[in-house]
């Protein structure tokens, strides 16, 4: 993220998934990340702090083209500027709270922006999967296309955005994340802490 950000040939960015998954696949049940000791825990408190603070400080345009479920950090391609899904997408938080640790790594944070506080505590804490229709009426997508045109759409959108221009693109990107980057600052290392606290403190139950 960081060497896409700091890349001043970039005009618009593109994100989608490689294969039938977006993000994925759902982890077992023994997954803990870092629970060995504080010391692993903090390279992925570092880490988890510099994907969205990364992805927010890229300046230009970003439309999501999710292409499937997006089982696992589904936050991420729902911070872009415009998200369009295919008919199968899905969206869920399946690493978290159904699997026994703390949605405290940027699920917080975004989700009730983009929900709303008790929608996102109820998808949060039930593990709720959300499909592509039920994200349209949400208000998290804007389109949803047949997944053979997805690709064709996302161009078709860098392209309108493209006639504008670079200055404009720029600033109006930087202009409409900074109340996300001011949420994300303020709330994603304290959440970042507590999970690692829920994780280490397992042995303790």
């Amino acid at each position: 993220m960081y060497q896409i950000g700091q890349d001043e040939a970039n005009e618009v960015i593109i994100m989608t998934g490689a294969g039938a998954l977006f993000s994925g696949p759902r982890p077992s049940n023994e997954y803990r990340p870092g629970n060995s000791s504080a010391t692993a825990w903090d390279k992925i408190y570092r880490e988890g702090k510099d994907l969205l603070t990364n992805l927010l400080g890229i300046e230009v345009p970003i439309i999501a083209a999710v292409n499937g479920p997006a089982l696992r950090h589904c936050e991420i391609p729902l911070l872009s500027d415009v998200v369009i899904a295919s008919e199968d997408a899905e969206f869920q938080d399946s690493a978290h709270f159904t699997n026994g640790m703390v949605p405290g790594d940027g699920m917080h944070v975004v989700m009730p922006l983009l929900l709303g506080p008790n929608r996102a505590r109820y998808f949060l804490l039930t593990g709720q999967n959300i499909s592509a229709k039920e994200a349209k009426e949400f208000g998290i997508v804007a389109e949803i296309l047949p997944k053979e045109l997805l690709q064709g759409r996302a161009y078709e959108l860098a392209r309108m955005l493209l006639l504008q221009k670079r200055l404009t693109r720029r600033y109006s990107r930087i202009i409409l994340t900074q109340h996300l980057k001011a949420r994300v600052h303020d709330l994603l290392g304290y959440g970042l802490a507590l999970e690692g606290l829920g994780i280490l403190g397992e042995s303790d139950d």
